[in-house]
């Protein structure tokens, strides 16, 4: 269903007791990327038994960290062509 991590994901998500919608919800549509899996993986196998809202916060905390990683690299994008303008002219 979805990569590697994620189906892991799945998996540890659904031994820590959690619903199985939920699990779903968090390793395919929201951390479905190898960065995001691995992170909250880490999460999971650092405590024994988080509490299902300290489980969401993990969540959101991991995608609010990749959404300024890709703003971060936009921003250097956008500043190397600014930087070939400078140097090179239009």
């Amino acid at each position: 269903m979805g990569t590697e991590r994620t189906d892991e994901l799945y998996k540890v998500l659904l031994t820590k007791g959690y619903p199985k919608e939920l699990c779903a919800e968090i390793a395919y549509k929201n951390l479905n990327t190898d960065y995001t899996a691995t992170r909250m993986l880490g999460y999971l196998y650092r405590y024994t038994e988080p509490r299902l809202e300290d489980v969401i916060d993990e969540m959101i905390a991991i995608l609010s960290d990749r959404e300024e990683i890709i703003k971060k690299k936009e921003m250097e994008q956008a500043q190397a062509v600014i930087n070939e303008i400078y140097r090179n002219g239009l």
